[in-house]
């Protein structure tokens, strides 16, 4: 099977690394460049929708598989239904779940998922800005972009003059035209978990569920980022309760999309808080997670192509694919000044390979000197597997210390409590 890998970050890197280990693979091009690729790997430079549509009509693979938001969201797999090229990510309506708050909001309300109470905010209505002001002023709001913006839109306001701040901030035009709507949604409390389901547009099937730790440092503080790590599988969610959910929010959402005549194909990633009333969706995704992705594919046990190619042609394979016993914990090593900024051609340390430890790449490049230097925010994601969360992850913090460049930053708490 020929297969093309949309995106270069560390998300995909993880999924690269276990598609290469697929006895039904025959080729892999990837769009972007990333030293941490496996050795199979062509790259072949392609960036927006209409770039890697070109390539893949001249390539023609059997498989395309999308890894970020941003292409799904411009259309690539509306324009690789067109050229009869099988996609792993929805169409650009279907996606809207991820790149509108607002839309998912009314999929959750039409197929009757449980979620928080919400107000839509129009920026240029000053109606709708009024009725926004008045919910802010009783306090306990999450302010939430209503379109992309890359895991750092929403925020978690405990009084009203931190709402109105968070609004300051969101219509300061650091979001673009993505904040020109808002969400404003009643603040919830309980630990958070990603459950991601793959789906052909009617079969959903259930994968492990993961924890993903936001903030940039220990204990929840400080910003949000794009994710400092994650681990699978989150003991607050047994195989039986992962199932339950599958069964109450992700096929009734894929049921509606189908219902609408946009069917769902891919992976739907849904973000839940587990509240003291049950689990409530906090938000989808379109794709799988960055940094669940790397504990769940170092889990994976199935060749993954027939599952991401049977969701791509709308016909899964039956059953559920087979993870491993035990599990994984990934820790992001982030560039100093991050999620803010990042330091660039920062060199970074190659140890030797150790044992149950696989090293993601998600912003490096290698020099022309053949040293290996940071190039974005995230940059490592250092993955240990073990028996448990707790060995999984002494395996993973024992080989960071080895890959720590100057000004990294990393959490030290990752997987160390469940919530």
């Amino acid at each position: 099977m020929k297969v093309v890998l949309v995106g270069n970050g560390g998300r995909e890197a993880a999924l690269a690394w276990r598609i290469a280990s697929s006895p039904s693979l025959g080729a892999l091009i990837v769009t972007g460049s990333n030293p941490g690729w496996p050795g199979v790997a062509t790259v072949v430079p392609a960036s927006g929708a209409e770039a890697i549509a070109r390539l893949c009509a001249s390539e023609q693979p059997d498989l395309v598989v999308v890894g970020p938001e941003a292409p799904l969201a411009e259309g690539l797999a509306d324009r690789l239904e067109a050229l009869g090229i099988p996609c792993f990510g929805p169409s650009r309506e279907a996606a809207r779940l991820e790149t509108s708050k607002a839309f998912a909001k009314q999929i959750m309300a039409e197929a009757g998922v449980p979620t928080a109470g919400h107000l839509e905010v129009d920026k240029d209505d000053p109606q709708s800005v009024e009725r926004a002001m008045a919910r802010i002023a009783q306090g306990d709001v999450v302010v939430k972009v209503d379109g992309l913006a890359a895991g750092k839109g929403v925020f978690v306001c405990h009084t009203e003059a931190e709402a109105r701040e968070a609004l300051d901030e969101v219509w300061s035009g650091r979001f673009g035209d993505a904040a020109r709507h808002v969400v404003l949604e009643d603040r919830m409390e309980g630990p958070e978990v990603s459950v991601f389901g793959i789906t052909d547009g009617g079969r959903v099937v259930g994968l492990p569920a993961s924890q993903d730790h936001k903030a940039l440092l220990d204990g929840n503080q400080g910003p949000n980022t794009g994710g400092m790590g994650a681990y699978a599988p989150c003991p607050l969610l047994d195989d039986a309760a992962v199932e339950e959910i599958i069964e109450t929010v992700h096929r009734p959402v894929v049921r509606v999309m189908a219902e609408r005549g946009t069917p769902f194909r891919g992976v739907l990633f849904a973000g839940l808080m587990l509240t003291k009333d049950g689990p409530r969706v906090l938000e989808f995704n379109a794709r799988f997670g960055d940094p669940e992705t790397q504990p769940l594919m170092c889990l994976w046990e199935d060749d993954i192509l027939p599952w991401l190619a049977g969701a791509a042609r709308g016909d899964l394979p039956h059953g559920a694919p087979r993870f491993r016993d035990g599990a994984a914990c990934c820790v992001v090593l982030a560039s100093r000044g991050y999620p803010v900024t990042s330091e660039k051609d920062v060199i970074i340390p190659e140890p030797p390979r150790a044992e149950d430890v696989v090293v993601f790449h998600a912003g490096t490049r290698r020099g022309d000197d053949g040293l290996l230097r940071t190039s974005g925010g995230r940059v490592l994601g250092i993955t240990g597997l073990g028996d448990s969360v707790q060995d999984a992850r002494a395996k993973a913090y024992e080989a960071l210390d080895g890959w720590a460049f100057d000004g990294a930053q990393w959490r030290t708490d990752i997987g160390g409590s469940v919530g």
